[in-house]
């Protein structure tokens, strides 16, 4: 996996996580829903990238 794909991913996770707290501050089911989304997204891209890594290793 690249350095910059895992960089983008957890950077999104933490942004994920950063608005569903606020989203819990304030109320906002909105904001809540979409934070756990970001999250949820994040963590499908390190699946794919993981998937990636263990596809090359297995053909090196």
């Amino acid at each position: 996996m690249s350095t910059e794909d895992r960089v983008k991913a957890t950077a999104k996770n933490i942004e994920g996580k950063a608005q569903e707290a606020m989203g819990k501050v304030t109320g906002d089911k909105a904001d809540q829903a979409e934070g756990k989304a970001k999250q949820a997204e994040a963590s499908a891209q390190h699946a794919v990238e993981d998937t990636k890594d263990a596809v090359k290793d297995a053909v090196d």
